[in-house]
């Protein structure tokens, strides 16, 4: 049970260490990383209607 109690110490002791993102940071970083997937999204989709569109053509 000491060592669980020194670990959760340490662990509070570190984080006071962590240089954290501001809120606006936080902001800019979760629209880019929801903007960047959506625009991977769209690009396989549209990569994937033309190769199965290709696949058609030729086996139908």
């Amino acid at each position: 049970m000491k060592r669980l109690i020194q670990y959760i110490r340490d662990t509070r002791g570190e984080f006071k260490h962590v240089s954290w993102p501001t809120t606006k940071q936080t902001t800019v970083f979760t629209v880019l990383v929801i903007a960047i997937s959506v625009f991977i999204a769209a690009l396989l989709g549209f990569f994937d209607f033309i190769f199965t569109n290709i696949l058609n053509t030729f086996f139908i």
